[in-house]
């Protein structure tokens, strides 16, 4: 089984600077925009065969008995998401090692995808897929 957890990058402070300029209409887009991403990257994942745990807020799990590219995964979420919110993703054989791997993805320079099997490797490239 392979598991892979997304997450939003910064949103909570999005939602605290609309909060803080008192922005009602920036808030309900990014609200939209969220909401949009979200369901997008679910019905992506479905089409690749995975099923859907949870899709809400800034987040979407799921998880898959097929042999899956990630790295191709990823980048087809990368396009999807709006040029307002990007994206971080952790995979793994279990819904914990895919939540380390994303942890690690929003602790080592977010919009990327970190693969549980391959934080102990010392090669970034090989637990991390980002085009910056």
């Amino acid at each position: 089984m392979k598991y892979i957890s997304i997450d939003g990058d910064d949103v909570g402070r999005k939602i605290t600077s609309c909060y803080l300029s008192n922005d009602q209409h920036g808030l309900e887009k990014l609200s939209n925009s969220l909401k949009a991403s979200t369901e997008a990257i679910s019905i992506k994942l479905q089409d690749h065969g995975f099923d859907i745990i949870f899709c809400a807020a800034d987040g979407v799990v799921a998880f898959t008995k097929k042999d899956i590219d990630m790295r191709f995964i990823f980048s087809e979420i990368r396009k999807i998401s709006s040029g307002e919110v990007t994206f971080s993703a952790g995979s793994g054989s279990s819904l914990r090692e895919s939540y380390i791997a994303l942890t690690s993805a929003k602790s080592n320079g977010k919009n990327c995808l970190h693969d549980y099997s391959a934080l102990d490797d010392c090669s970034k490239e090989s637990k991390i897929v980002q085009d910056r």
